[in-house]
């Protein structure tokens, strides 16, 4: 069969990866793609945005399925066009992509069907919102209601903060904002808890913990994220019967009151207090870089996961895990999340020798005259597998370092509460 993969991140090339093993592949094509996935696969330079343009190519390719990466284009509906073009495609449609596309949409799901998440406010304007921060205790959590590549995520520990918040958001930071959401801030742990879902069946998809702030410590602005792990240090069988139950289960049953099925990825952000668990948001596809952290572990083909899910079969499919810890590190462009420069060649890479349970993925990077250049803000992620995540760690950064890439930087902490120093 011939696919295609809408994407050009690190979560898009472990996916490459991954259906490249498959033995009822025999053509990958990735919309942009990256230096990475031209390895693997065809890249063609479309743009994501152009649903049009994609079916054109796909029709003439003749291409079998195809599998969407990213968020925007799901929220966006690419789904629900390539459906009605009697196209196969992996991911959720427009409706259930609202999961991610809109906070508030979620925010209201969640306190119509009593499924646990913090107390929360929604402002439509600017005065409004700085009156009730005169109000509130702090810290307090301000998010922009939309898509924000992670980053439109703001903890606020005083007044000023919060105003400034509120001023970047609905000053158009993250796009057009109608809407403020507010919420109380949880103390506790932060986790990811994946599944994959056919419209009927739903299995675990794997846990593990993102490192979203810039600086080590977790201290810092939010990123797309620095690194990961899996699995999550917090996962037990009963919070994973309570997440299932209060929170993944609750979800689909109110999407399906709205005549619609979720057939993809879903990932629940979560927070544990006390073993149990608060949805802090959902996104409508895997995440990055937990994608990278958690298709290595993956036994079962990859490709007979999302054909079982998008022909309705996954109930009769057992989906088999390495028993694993893995643990990634991403690579930055110097001056990430901020202002950073790219087309930096990036050397060495070819000299790399990676041994068994060791990988890079490729994010912000593009290739020309067979030469590597950085492209973006998270340029490389660094993959390793053992039996223990201080094992994992350490492996990882020899590779890093071993990559010797001056305009990079990365955080030497992932997993530091995993692991005993």
């Amino acid at each position: 069969m011939k696919v295609g993969i809408i994407g050009s991140g690190g979560r898009e090339h472990a996916i490459c990866v991954a259906l490249a093993k498959s033995k009822k592949i025999n053509k990958i094509y990735c919309f942009p793609g990256n230096a990475g996935t031209s390895e693997f696969a065809k890249n063609v330079n479309i743009d994501i945005d152009n649903f049009n343009e994609i079916k054109n190519f796909v029709t003439e390719k003749k291409i079998d399925l195809i599998i969407v990466g990213p968020e925007k284009p799901l929220v966006d509906g690419i789904v629900d066009f390539f459906e009605k073009n009697n196209i196969k495609i992996f991911g959720p449609n427009q409706t259930a992509s609202q999961l991610e596309g809109s906070k508030i949409f979620t925010k209201k799901l969640c306190k119509k069907y009593n499924i646990p998440s913090a107390k929360f406010n929604i402002f439509e304007n600017i005065e409004e919102a700085k009156k009730f921060v005169n109000e509130v205790n702090f810290p307090l959590v301000i998010k922009a209601d939309g898509l924000a590549s992670g980053k439109g995520v703001y903890i606020c520990e005083n007044k000023e903060n919060a105003e400034n918040a509120i001023d970047e958001i609905f000053k158009g930071k993250f796009g057009n904002a109608k809407n403020v959401l507010m919420e109380e801030f949880l103390v506790g742990e932060e986790m990811s808890f994946f599944v994959v879902s056919d419209g009927k069946t739903i299995k675990d998809f794997q846990t593990a913990q993102d490192h979203k702030r810039v600086l080590e410590g977790d201290k810092g602005k939010n990123t797309g994220g620095m690194g990961a792990y899996s699995p999550s240090r917090l996962i037990n069988d009963e919070l994973r019967k309570k997440i299932l139950n209060k929170i993944i289960k609750p979800t689909l049953t109110a999407l399906s009151e709205m005549n619609c099925k979720y057939k993809g990825f879903l990932y629940a952000g979560l927070i544990v207090v006390n073993n149990e668990p608060y949805l802090i948001e959902y996104n409508v596809r895997m995440g990055d870089p937990e994608c990278q952290t958690i298709l290595p572990k993956l036994k079962t083909d990859l490709f007979d996961v999302i054909l079982a899910c998008c022909e309705g079969n996954l109930s009769n499919l057992k989906i088999e895990w390495r028993n694993k810890k893995s643990l990634c590190i991403v690579l930055c462009s110097k001056g990430y999340p901020e202002e950073y420069k790219k087309n930096i060649i990036i050397d060495n890479l070819k000299k790399i020798s990676l041994k068994e349970n060791e990988y890079i993925f490729h994010a912000g990077t593009k290739i020309n005259e067979n030469k590597i250049y950085s492209n973006g803000g998270r340029v490389l992620n660094f993959v390793c597998l053992s039996n223990n995540f201080k094992e994992s760690r350490a492996k990882t950064i020899d590779l890093i370092k071993s990559l010797n890439w001056s305009n990079g930087f990365f955080r030497k902490d992932i997993g530091y509460k995993v692991i005993d120093e």
